[in-house]
């Protein structure tokens, strides 16, 4: 094996070493707060129970570890800056200038994109789809919701939104690889509205609302893309 190959080996070790020992301290700066932080999670499904309904724990162990859980996932998120960092720090020696800036800005923008869709799924998509099912439960039913199945659901939107919101990032990506360009991809838009609500059907819940609340975000991102990347190929011109 080349001397080569063995640095590179080491200094991937070495920067998985540091983002994971950044995610650990991150997390133990956290935990004391692991009540609350769950609670703060919780808040828009407590707001749209009826009065009377409350969450309970199926488990025994899920009031102790669902907090942790909960906690090491906003340690992630929050760590996620420096994740990028330690990844553009990794490929920054093989690249020219230019490409260092490029592709600053678009683990920058990636790392932005992504919490807008946090954002933007906790504060609009959840409390809405929440005021949804709970107006819809039988008058002679109890709503009771289990914290570690809302904590599982809760994650899957957060990663679902905040993926669904990189689009304008993939899209520039595959014209500056030459996977596609703005004329093809505005060929494609039909193609893109159905994959889109094909995606927020499989990503959010089983209603019309939150499955609009992620295609139209989606929609309005795509042409955001490709305007971004007719701007870049003009200006590579």
């Amino acid at each position: 094996m080349s001397q080569s190959v063995i640095g590179y080996m080491l200094e991937i070790r070495a920067r998985l070493l540091k983002s994971i020992l950044f995610v650990a301290l991150v997390f133990l700066s956290l935990v004391y707060f692991a009540q609350d932080l769950y609670s703060y999670v919780a808040t828009p499904l407590i707001v749209a129970l009826p009065s009377g309904s409350h969450m309970i724990a199926i488990d025994v162990t899920s009031p102790l570890f669902a907090p942790f859980k909960v906690t090491l996932v906003i340690a992630f998120l929050i760590s996620l800056p420096f994740l990028f960092y330690q990844l553009w720090a990794f490929f920054m020696p093989a690249l020219y200038r230019q490409e260092k800036v490029l592709m600053a800005g678009i683990l920058c923008s990636s790392t932005v994109l992504f919490y807008i869709g946090l954002a933007f799924s906790y504060f609009i998509v959840l409390p809405v789809t929440f005021d949804f099912f709970t107006s819809i439960v039988p008058m002679e039913v109890h709503l009771a919701t289990d914290i570690e199945r809302y904590l599982n659901f809760v994650i899957k939107v957060f990663i679902g939104f905040g993926v669904a919101f990189e689009v304008p990032v993939v899209v520039l990506i595959s014209c500056l690889l030459g996977i596609t360009d703005p004329a093809n991809l505005k060929k494609m838009r039909p193609y893109f509205i159905v994959g889109a609500f094909v995606i927020a059907m499989l990503l959010t819940p089983p209603d019309v609302i939150s499955q609009l609340l992620l295609a139209l975000p989606m929609l309005v991102l795509f042409e955001l893309g490709v305007f971004l990347a007719v701007m870049m190929q003009r200006a590579l011109r």
